[in-house]
């Protein structure tokens, strides 16, 4: 089995095992999923809408995580606003006690001060890294997850960083590249200088940590 932590179209493979992110205003119809409102799409008119629905399928057993949400200061919406409505996201993931896929773009130490300040006490998964292991040793030592896919496969240097990763703290995601999970798994394999049996049960290990599914 493949585990695909983050992706925004199902694969409809009995072999893969992944989590589809799925907007507020989206529908559910694929079996596994995340729910949460992105930075890029915002909406302050709808918030208290699309959080009243996020709530209702953070119960539901299906919906595996809140997310992908997050900060991302490369955007024209302003960050107080940014976040704020993360906050109001990592209060419900608190509540539910649902773990996190995260969206985080140049806003390291402002995602640090907030997890401190809210303790949600869940998982919180930094989706998409693709930053130097510098950073990635400040997000672990933070206590959070790192998932690489996208850059994994187009920046070399990515797999210096996922070589030196805890066995028990990445996971490995398609997002909306082209490329499918196997590849993803292929590239992480050479990377770790591993056999992709030992990947695989690694990383299914981590799922059902996290996610207590799978």
């Amino acid at each position: 089995m493949l585990y695909n932590l983050h992706t925004h179209s199902s694969s409809y493979d009995p072999n893969i095992f992944e989590i589809v992110n799925r907007y507020p205003y989206e529908t559910i119809d694929v079996p596994f999923f995340s729910t949460g409102i992105h930075p890029w799409y915002i909406d302050t008119e709808k918030l208290e809408e699309q959080l009243a629905i996020i709530e209702d399928r953070l119960q539901l057993p299906n919906c595996l995580a809140l997310g992908e949400c997050g900060l991302d200061k490369r955007i024209e919406i302003p960050l107080q606003i940014q976040i704020k409505v993360f906050e109001k996201q990592l209060l419900l993931a608190k509540k539910h006690q649902k773990p996190v896929i995260l969206h985080l773009v140049a806003a390291f130490q402002e995602l640090v001060e907030i997890k401190e300040r809210i303790s949600p006490g869940v998982p919180m998964v930094v989706h998409g890294f693709s930053k130097n292991w510098q950073v990635a040793k400040q997000l672990l030592d933070n206590g959070f997850y790192l998932s690489f896919g996208k850059y994994l496969l187009r920046n070399p240097e990515l797999s210096d960083v996922l070589a030196q990763m805890p066995p028990d703290r990445f996971f490995l995601e398609t997002d909306t590249i082209e490329e499918g999970i196997a590849e993803v798994f292929a590239k992480a394999a050479w990377a770790r200088n591993m056999d992709i049996e030992e990947l695989k049960n690694i990383v299914s290990t981590n799922f059902k940590t996290v996610f207590n599914n799978g």
